[in-house]
């Protein structure tokens, strides 16, 4: 199993400075990340949305070691949303955010994230969009909650990702389709342990069906988290069989993998978004990737291999 090895080199300074060093990297991160600014990424929106695909957008870094990186996080998403505002696209465009990078590692790190987020989730409603709270590793996931829960009070609309690999997650299925949230289902992405996670792929297979199954006969609006094809096609029964139109839920996916089937999901009416990250500290996010998909590791080895 090589994907806990990735996700273990993922929080390796060592293995940071070899990965970020190699000359065939940039190329490769450039798949899943195609820009560094809100410069570089603007015409990718364009672009994705005239050819009638959605975003959420992602400005990646998680390492927050002290509060002022922790605002400079608040202000990058302030800065982007300033932008998208003169796009006009209301929610075809909308953000994701991980509370690590609004400070809620660090000492009183929940109101401190929850004081940094706020007018994020306030100026995306403003130009008519929405924000998302990330799930990230499971000690976080109380405070998530609870800042997701608080969010919604003046913002009901703002989202959140639950991971299908986590034992709590069924039950925080059930909770979150009676309020009629927003709910992105993924696999998920850390290392965890086995006393609070399936490890086995079957298992979290298994397990994201039934939760999916939840959202969908529930009152919330599920974001269907996968690129799998047999989940896909699982998810559009469900979504029959739940009576749900083509616009009471929808696909999404990241830049840079299946991008035909983005179009494909599209042309077909489905509401189709790619969760498009940009930013300079990549890192973190790229390693996820190739841990989440031994084809994502192929990608680069071969990349490596043939620029060596």
């Amino acid at each position: 199993m090589l994907g806990p090895v990735i996700l273990a080199a993922s929080r390796s300074d060592r293995m940071r400075r070899l990965v970020s060093a190699a000359p065939v990297t940039k190329p490769v991160v450039d798949r899943f990340i195609p820009g560094e600014s809100v410069d570089e990424i603007l015409p990718i929106i364009r672009r994705l949305t005239a050819q009638g695909l959605e975003l959420t957008m992602d400005v990646v870094g998680e390492d927050i070691t002290n509060p002022a990186q922790a605002e400079a996080a608040r202000d990058a998403y302030l800065e982007l949303i300033d932008r998208l505002k003169l796009l006009d696209l209301g929610t075809r465009a909308e953000m994701s955010v991980k509370l690590s990078m609004f400070g809620q590692a660090l000492d009183g790190g929940h109101e401190l994230a929850l004081k940094n987020v706020r007018p994020v989730v306030e100026a995306a409603a403003g130009i008519g969009t929405t924000v998302t709270l990330d799930a990230e590793d499971h000690t976080t996931l109380d405070s998530m909650f609870a800042i997701h829960e608080e969010l919604r009070k003046d913002v009901p609309q703002t989202g959140c990702v639950i991971q299908a690999y986590l034992f709590r997650t069924e039950a925080d299925a059930r909770r979150l389709a009676e309020s009629g949230s927003r709910v992105r289902l993924v696999k998920g992405a850390y290392k965890e342990p086995a006393e609070v996670a399936y490890q086995q792929k079957q298992e979290i297979d298994k397990a994201y069906v039934r939760i999916l199954r939840t959202l969908m006969e529930g009152e919330g609006y599920p974001m269907i988290g996968s690129h799998d094809p047999r989940l896909i096609t699982i998810a559009q029964e469900l979504a029959r069989r739940a009576g749900r139109k083509l616009d009471e839920y929808e696909f999404q996916m990241l830049y840079g993998i299946r991008s035909d089937e983005h179009l494909r999901l599209a042309a077909e009416g489905h509401r189709m978004r790619v969760y498009t990250a940009y930013g300079t500290d990549w890192y973190g996010y790229f390693m996820r990737r190739l841990a989440e998909k031994p084809a994502n590791l192929r990608f680069f080895v071969r990349s490596m291999v043939s620029k060596g």
